[in-house]
């Protein structure tokens, strides 16, 4: 009995929290250059301490590449809960070994590596389980732990909600545990077809893979078809899908999409009934921002942090006992879900989760960029110094000039690799 009461704690998520955010400076005043939250579109480069060595799992990585990815806008926007001001962002990064714990054993300076955005513990029963983005024991949040019951990894530069750590839009970042969470990189693969295992890639590789494609299945990927979505598209594709259908607005995005992805798109600002077209196009069925006034209304008043409409349309559209994954950042209520059309159809409707990064980011280096299976590099459309960061967040919100994954670099990265674009100024290119 005690043994079945420990293991339900375990999954309760009541370990004690092994890591601290907080992180002690470079001995000496030492200062480097970071992207800082100051408000709701007020991100702000600032002049901050270089992190050491705090625990004796650290380890401390020089930034050699760093990217804006979609989900931190919603901390752009002020729409993730936990925020400080001064906090600093980016959950994708890679880099280079520069100090290392007592601990640490597995790396040495110098050594490039990739940091995964969650961060795992290694020892508790889900990482035992390579879950790592269940994590009990790096998250320290009762507001998450209050909202959802238990918590999840702790994850860099995305608000106390998730741990408080400072992220790595920077040019030094502090990675706790870092014998589990970085991933060595060979000398033959660039950063640019690295850095994107620190997110990008496990978690539209996840989806997939959670959602279980299967050889003739036909996949519909909701609004949108930017880098998350066409990655999914191409591991759809990858798993055997006999058809991919892209739902978005972006005219660059849904050309790209059906030119450089081979897929199926739906323009649904041309087709106010999306569920009607995708009966049209396959008979049998197949970005969780506000469409209608009411759930407009209803997220400014904070009646819902997270809206319906997205996963409604999924629910109907999808074919009876068919499949829907969920991949993105909602993290509260929605107001309205079509539960009789998710019962009467036997659809399952699947929470994906956040990627357990360290489950997939060996396989797909091993087995997809090594080999040229999958070249990441076809979403990077711009590459710019760390100084035009508080400068690109509007320009990557607003996606001009056709903004879509931009490559950032510090002084510590490489020249830019074959065939990726070379470095560019913000104010070259686009009028904030």
């Amino acid at each position: 009995m005690q043994a079945a009461a420990n293991k339900f704690q375990e999954y309760m998520g009541t370990e004690p929290t092994v890591i601290h955010p907080e992180y002690k400076p470079v001995e000496g005043g030492a200062s480097m250059k970071a992207l800082a939250w100051f408000g709701p579109k007020d991100v702000r480069m600032v002049t901050a301490p270089i992190p050491d060595i705090t625990e004796p799992d650290d380890v401390i990585l020089q930034v050699t590449g760093t990217t804006i990815c979609g989900s931190d806008i919603h901390l752009y926007h002020g729409e993730i809960m936990a925020l400080q001001k001064g906090d600093i962002l980016g959950h994708e990064f890679m880099g280079k070994v520069f100090k290392i714990g007592p601990n640490v054993k597995n790396l040495k300076p110098g050594q490039r590596v990739v940091s995964s955005f969650q961060i795992a513990c290694g020892k508790c029963t889900y990482c035992r389980e390579n879950l790592s983005s269940f994590c009990d024991r790096t998250n320290n949040s009762s507001l998450q732990n209050y909202m959802h019951g238990q918590r999840d990894a702790g994850f860099f530069g995305y608000s106390h909600f998730t741990g408080g750590f400072p992220g790595g839009q920077a040019e030094y970042v502090r990675v706790p545990i870092g014998n589990v969470n970085l991933l060595p990189i060979p000398d033959s693969v660039p950063d640019e077809k690295a850095i994107y295992l620190s997110d990008v890639l496990p978690t539209t590789y996840h989806t997939v893979v959670d959602t279980g494609v299967k050889l003739g299945d036909v996949v519909g990927i909701w609004w949108g078809l930017g880098p998350i979505g066409q990655c999914a598209a191409r591991w759809a594709l990858l798993k055997g899908a006999s058809r991919v259908i892209g739902i978005d607005r972006i005219p660059s995005r849904l050309h790209f999409a059906e030119s450089k992805s081979g897929i199926e798109t739906i323009d649904f600002s041309q087709y106010s009934d999306v569920t009607k077209r995708i009966y049209e196009l396959c008979p049998k069925g197949t970005f969780h921002e506000p469409k209608t006034i009411t759930h407009k209304i209803q997220k400014t008043l904070m009646l819902e942090t997270d809206v319906p409409e997205t996963i409604n349309e999924m629910i109907v559209s999808v074919r009876k006992t068919g499949r829907c994954g969920i991949i993105a950042a909602y993290a509260g209520y929605a107001n309205a879900v079509n539960v009789g059309a998710l019962m009467e159809k036997g659809v399952r409707l699947i929470g994906n989760g956040q990627a357990p990064v360290l489950k997939y980011w060996e396989e797909i280096l091993n087995e997809y960029i090594i080999p040229g299976k999958f070249d990441p590099t076809f979403m990077i459309t711009h590459r710019v110094p760390i100084d035009d960061l508080a400068k690109l967040y509007p320009a990557f919100d607003n996606r001009v000039d056709g903004v879509e994954k931009v490559f950032i670099e510090t002084q510590f990265s490489s020249a830019p690799s074959s065939g990726c674009p070379p470095t560019s100024r913000v104010d070259d290119w686009i009028s904030i």
